[in-house]
């Protein structure tokens, strides 16, 4: 299983934000659409990516008045990433490694999705209940 067959299912949509973008704005925008990291582009290039974790570590090291800085300033600007033809098996050994739970996909250079660990845990037990069902109808018709 690849990534693109990942995205293929569930689409390639990329939230995104500015690097001036006030902290908070981009809190609430993670808040509103429920997810867990937000890419951090500046004309179409990815320059960061702005994740829960960072958002946590930097209010325990600061205190809440960094939520009127940049998004510039809290951001892990040095981003992994993938791409579509890279395996489930590589992006768990790279998210595991790293210790981070969202990778953008890129093609030459270009963002065109972004990878969750929940997306990866979702199309697996997806596929494990497919193998279950198949063996299942296997012993029914043996």
């Amino acid at each position: 299983m690849t990534v693109r067959s990942i995205l293929n299912t569930k689409g390639h949509q990329i939230m995104s934000v500015e690097p001036d973008v006030k902290l908070s704005a981009a809190v609430r925008l993670l808040g509103e659409k429920k997810i867990g990291a937000v890419l951090v582009m500046n004309q179409g290039r990815l320059e960061g990516i702005l994740s829960e974790r960072d958002i946590v570590r930097v209010l325990g090291e600061r205190g809440a008045g960094v939520l009127e800085e940049s998004v510039s300033q809290v951001m892990t600007s040095k981003v992994v990433t993938c791409k579509e033809t890279d395996t489930v098996a590589e992006l768990m050994e790279t998210m595991t490694t790293g210790k981070f739970r969202h990778l953008p996909v890129t093609d030459n250079g270009k963002v065109v999705g972004i990878i969750s660990i929940g997306d990866i845990v979702k199309r697996r037990v997806q596929e494990y209940e497919n193998e279950q069902e198949a063996l299942r109808d296997y012993i029914k018709t043996a």
